[in-house]
């Protein structure tokens, strides 16, 4: 799995992007164990992932002019796989219909690979992915994450 991190170091720094504190950030692609989700767990990740995959996806969404916010993100998050990246929903009628949503924020493979975010994984099951596709979605459809107070 391929993740879009910046380097460990810049840890501080993504908080203050995020939240406008610094004019660019350099996004590199790589692998950063403490922010990938572990296959054989799945079960919802600890608040301090949840926290560092929301702040990621912060990053990624601000370059790429998506709106949101933490609270929007983690409220939905939150309501939809309870912080399980890989939880799949198998009883709704996409997943009667041969396309179960997939991880964080609940996706359908059409929708994350339509509004899939450049520089993010293609992998659905991807926190950072996952997060900027559905929030990239729910722009397009409702102005914003933020304004998704129920299933999206």
């Amino acid at each position: 799995m391929r993740l879009c991190v910046l380097p460990k170091q810049a840890a501080s720094k993504i908080y203050r992007y995020a939240t406008g504190g610094l004019a660019a950030a350099t996004i590199l692609l790589g692998a950063t164990s403490a922010l990938l989700p572990t296959p054989a767990s799945a079960t919802p990740a600890s608040s301090h992932r949840i926290d560092a995959w929301i702040k990621h996806s912060l990053v990624v969404m601000k370059a790429n002019r998506i709106p949101g916010s933490y609270n929007g993100i983690h409220r939905n998050l939150m309501r939809e796989s309870s912080g399980d990246a890989f939880a799949i929903n198998l009883w709704d009628s996409n997943a009667k219909a041969g396309i179960p949503s997939k991880g964080l924020m609940q996706v359908i493979d059409p929708t994350f690979r339509t509004y899939h975010v450049n520089g993010t994984s293609w992998d659905i099951y991807d926190p950072i992915a996952n997060i900027a596709a559905a929030c990239n979605y729910a722009a397009h459809r409702y102005g914003s994450i933020d304004n998704v107070n129920g299933p999206y």
